[in-house]
């Protein structure tokens, strides 16, 4: 029997703390939101809707793990005392990226990218040597790990590295060149390998969702009954075989994987319910910077020009419980992250008004 609740009815700051003490609200991850609404969902089926504080006692458990916040990924300072999500710095060192068309596969370029970014802000730099943009085609390990191990070198030597792969041998050798985390937008499936790697090194882990293990055919199986619910089982099945490999949840995030096999209302579906994923117990990391839902809703072609829908989209996902957001305009992220938790919690002690 599959079981989920869905929190609803989200509140932030100062009515959120207000509801919680008033008794109509439960906290949201132990942070600075709460949900006064659940949607009880059993084996695909909506039970119903109802205050959270009201929860039958056979789904309480259920209720009391989104309460709970998770512990900080990676080192890195969690959400709540930060003031703002994560903000994973996007750096595709490859020559046919759909964001930025190769800019940074010469090696220097890519080193003063990922300091720009590093200045404006970004938690952590993302360094990935093959494109997973729809027909994009596959790139072997000892290609990708050419073009990513210089770039990997430099940056740890300032900053944690996560490196975009879905190749075991890269995996290895990345991590033996300083990055700190594995992101692979196969969940370590593609590679038989990946799981013995990632468990043997000990590194956190970012595990996402992608019908198939091909970028390249992703497309073709964009289809979903209830797909938030779907990715949700999914994600957890794979925590669970992390977890059978030696892999604890506590070194886990998981990423709905928006643009991966995904039409434009499945990725706006998962966005509008992405609390559904914080009852797994692991952060939320949301990248949709620059995808190709992002341009047909703003009516910009150019990936590049995306930049304010996407801060769009990552406030959204910010305000719906995303402990990380990966981006490529780090500076307006940043910025828009810091203003909206602002606005909903007052100003910090000692800004000037």
């Amino acid at each position: 029997m599959a079981r989920w609740v869905e929190p609803m009815g989200l509140l932030h700051g100062r009515g959120a703390f207000a509801a919680v003490a008033a008794g109509a609200a439960l906290p949201l991850e132990g942070g600075g939101a709460a949900f006064t609404l659940v949607r009880l969902i059993e084996d695909g089926r909506i039970l119903g809707l109802m205050p959270a504080v009201e929860t039958p006692e056979d789904w309480q458990e259920a209720v009391l793990a989104l309460t709970r916040q998770p512990q900080p990924f990676a080192g890195l300072p969690d959400a709540a005392s930060l003031g703002r999500p994560l903000v994973m710095g996007v750096l595709n060192v490859t020559p046919d990226s759909f964001s930025d068309g190769g800019r940074h596969f010469d090696p220097r370029a890519a080193l003063m990218a990922a300091h720009a970014m590093l200045e404006a802000g970004a938690d952590m730099i993302d360094v990935g040597g093959e494109s997973t943009r729809p027909g994009a085609p596959p790139v072997d390990p000892e290609t990708e790990t050419a073009r990513i191990l210089p770039v990997i070198r430099e940056i740890a030597k300032d900053a944690p590295v996560s490196v975009d792969t879905r190749h075991a041998a890269t995996m290895r050798a990345a991590l033996e060149a300083g990055a700190e985390v594995v992101n692979d937008v196969t969940a370590l499936r593609h590679d038989p390998e990946a799981l013995a790697v990632v468990a043997e090194a000990g590194c956190p882990v970012v595990l996402m969702h992608m019908p198939g293990t091909d970028p390249a055919t992703m497309q073709q199986h964009a289809e979903y009954g209830d797909v938030a619910v779907e990715v949700a089982a999914f994600l957890a099945g794979r925590i669970a075989a992390c977890e059978a490999a030696g892999i604890p949840r506590h070194r886990i995030a998981v990423d709905p994987g928006i643009g991966f096999g995904k039409t434009m209302d499945h990725n706006l579906e998962l966005l509008d319910r992405l609390p559904i994923l914080l009852g797994l117990g692991c952060p939320v990391l949301v990248g949709a910077s620059r995808k190709r839902f992002i341009g047909t809703l703003s009516g910009v072609s150019s990936p590049r020009d995306r930049m304010a829908g996407s801060v769009g989209v990552a406030v959204a996902a910010a305000s719906r419980g995303a402990a990380m957001v990966r981006v490529h305009d780090v500076a307006e992220t940043v910025a828009a992250l810091r203003l909206w938790r602002a606005c909903i919690a007052g100003a910090p002690q000692g800004a000037e008004t």
